[in-house]
């Protein structure tokens, strides 16, 4: 028997005051009943939801997997039980995960929101290809008492591949030197979350790991929470998966019903989708500290689902190769400091999310969040709201913000399965690294701008303050580390660039964000200025078998990308912010404030 519901109820929390917005979203409601949209699509995954043309529905047909993932994996949670049991009992204490977008960020959640329960097991994830992130991750481990795991869908992932090698040297060192040996490689520490077939053969050593564990490949990269890319971090955590995958088979039952009144996913994906065709294409999230890490991960399910080029124009230009595309998208808002009213433009839609037993928000995000959010409501901009009952809640969450985002697809008149711009930065990318690998060394023409003189940068700034189109937003992408020193002067220069040109603003850690965002800034909506910032490398880590070290890698990374969205003709600004990536972000703060002071 399937158990209800413990989130907020069936019915979408939505204030609402604009009411042309109301009859917008009452007619996609009216239309969504008359077509069967929840049966349809939740029911019996019939792709023509989205698209009448055969090609795209073959395409959608091979990527709805994830609608059965709740119940393909609920045979699966006693095997993985009976793995992480294994682990602990040779030993093992930690367990590094290494993926990028949708491999790592539901474990990162998942890390962060459940913590090590019981006799769990530590679970690190590494996903930036900075040496220092590197280090900060895998230094002070003994690779005998840790886990390693590959987590990569193509099993091609450059970076989770580089994170491998390097691991398996680790691993291989301290086996040679271990006074007392035992009969094993590095194959033992290591084990893999993949696809079948040729996914599996890519990854190097896959015959000699300890465990592979093979996912149904229908399942696409940024709706796999529920998947293997879930499933095995947070058996090792001791998170109870029974319960977990319960909620969410509930919650896709749920998104099955035909009333959206009823509906959680439907009636949140018309939201999504009415609001954005209406211009309030800001999806802006507020949400209680305890969940933090969600938005990362529905950043990038929200993004790389909706930010392309619409289905009636590639038909169109396909016609008429001359014709201009047209492109679209849901820009999700994660971790920007909340204002008043005056600091918005009219292209906001703001979600909380809260859980109970909170301590609410992060400080930054503001003090009295909810008496804030009611002026926003009254001030004319849509507010919904979402309470998850407990942590457990989060696999229905998980569902209802998959169904949503799918959905909104629909209404935006796109096919929110695949992620068509996202290889280009992984070409530039590769032609970067064979630069290195050649000894040709940098690109000439890719160096980005110091930040030493602060004078200079701030008329640089000044000038480039013209790329801001109206409802635009403002993409800050950091090639450095992270850490929550670099959070808060992030967020303080996004809250000074926000509140002077009321234009939204986000915020990526590259090459994270590739994996994320990526798509949104380079297929959706051309409303985007973005400034890249990179970074020194003084204690540089070499990638065995490779001729480019991990701050070579970030670096080609950040010319390929920087490449991709000038090739999409979008404005982009490259500042290196030197050896002390820190006092570089200061730097940079002190002139943009000048800038914004003089415009």
């Amino acid at each position: 028997m399937t158990e209800p519901l413990t989130s907020s109820s069936l019915a979408l929390d939505l204030t609402l005051k604009d009411a042309k917005l109301g009859e917008a979203l009452a007619s996609a409601r009216d239309r969504a009943v008359k077509e069967a949209w929840a049966d349809r699509a939740i029911g019996r995954r019939d792709p023509s939801v989205w698209s009448n043309q055969d090609i795209v529905q073959r395409a959608i047909a091979t990527r709805l997997g994830w609608l059965e993932a709740p119940f393909h994996f609920a045979d699966a949670t006693g095997e993985l039980a009976a793995f992480a049991a294994g682990l602990r009992s040779e030993g093992f204490t930690t367990v590094v995960l290494g993926g990028m977008g949708g491999s790592s960020l539901a474990p990162a959640l998942l890390t962060h929101v459940f913590g090590t329960a019981g006799d769990g097991i530590a679970v690190r994830v590494l996903d930036s290809t900075d040496p220092a992130a590197v280090a900060a991750i895998l230094d002070d481990l003994d690779p005998l008492t840790t886990l390693f795991i590959v987590s990569t869908k193509s099993g091609t992932t450059a970076e989770s591949l580089s994170f491998q090698a390097y691991q398996w040297e680790l691993t291989d060192i301290a086996l040679g030197a271990a006074e007392i040996g035992r009969p094993a490689g590095p194959g033992d520490y290591m084990a893999a979350i993949t696809d079948p077939d040729k996914s599996l053969r890519s990854i190097p050593h896959h015959d000699q790991l300890r465990e592979v564990f093979l996912n149904p490949p229908d399942v696409g990269g940024r709706y796999s929470a529920l998947t293997y890319v879930g499933l095995v971090p947070g058996a090792l955590l001791g998170v109870d998966l029974d319960q977990l995958l319960e909620k969410a088979r509930a919650m896709v039952i749920a998104c099955g019903v035909a009333d959206p009144a009823q509906n959680p996913g439907l009636s949140l994906g018309l939201a999504m989708g009415v609001f954005a065709s209406a211009g309030r294409d800001k999806l802006t999230f507020v949400i209680d500290r305890e969940l933090a890490p969600f938005g990362p991960w529905v950043e990038q399910l929200i993004a790389e689902s909706t930010g392309k080029e619409t289905l009636a124009s590639l038909a169109a230009r396909a016609a008429d190769p001359a014709a201009a595309p047209v492109c679209t998208g849901v820009v999700p808002i994660d971790a920007e400091p909340l204002a008043a009213a005056a600091a918005y433009g009219n292209d906001r839609v703001f979600v909380r999310i809260t859980i109970d037993g909170s301590a609410g928000p992060d400080p930054s995000i503001g003090t009295d969040v909810d008496a804030r959010l009611a002026e926003l409501a009254a001030a004319g901009h849509p507010v919904i709201r979402i309470n998850v009952g407990s942590r457990i809640d989060l696999g229905a969450e998980f569902v209802r913000w998959e169904v949503a985002t799918a959905l909104a697809g629909a209404v935006l008149g796109i096919e929110p399965f695949d992620q068509p711009n996202v290889e280009e930065a992984k070409t530039n990318t590769r032609a970067v690294l064979a630069a290195f690998e050649s000894g040709a060394g940098d690109a000439a023409g890719d160096e980005p701008l110091g930040v030493a003189d602060e004078k200079a940068l701030a008329g640089t700034l000044r000038a480039q303050l013209a790329h801001l189109v109206p409802a635009g937003y403002a993409s800050i992408q950091a090639y450095i580390a992270q850490t929550p020193a670099r959070d808060k002067a992030l967020s303080d220069i996004r809250t000074l660039l926000r509140d002077a040109t009321k234009r939204a603003t986000t915020v990526g850690y590259g090459p994270r964000f590739l994996h994320s965002t990526g798509q949104l800034h380079k297929g959706g909506a051309p409303i985007g200025w973005f400034i890249q910032l990179v970074a020194e490398h003084p204690e540089d880590r070499g990638i065995p078998g490779k001729e480019y070290t991990f701050g070579q890698l970030i670096d080609a990374q950040a010319i390929g990308d920087a490449r991709t969205i000038e090739s999409h003709k979008l404005p982009i600004l490259r500042l290196n912010l030197g050896p002390d990536a820190d006092a570089g972000l200061a730097a940079f703060r002190r002139a943009l404030a000048s800038a914004l002071k003089e415009a």
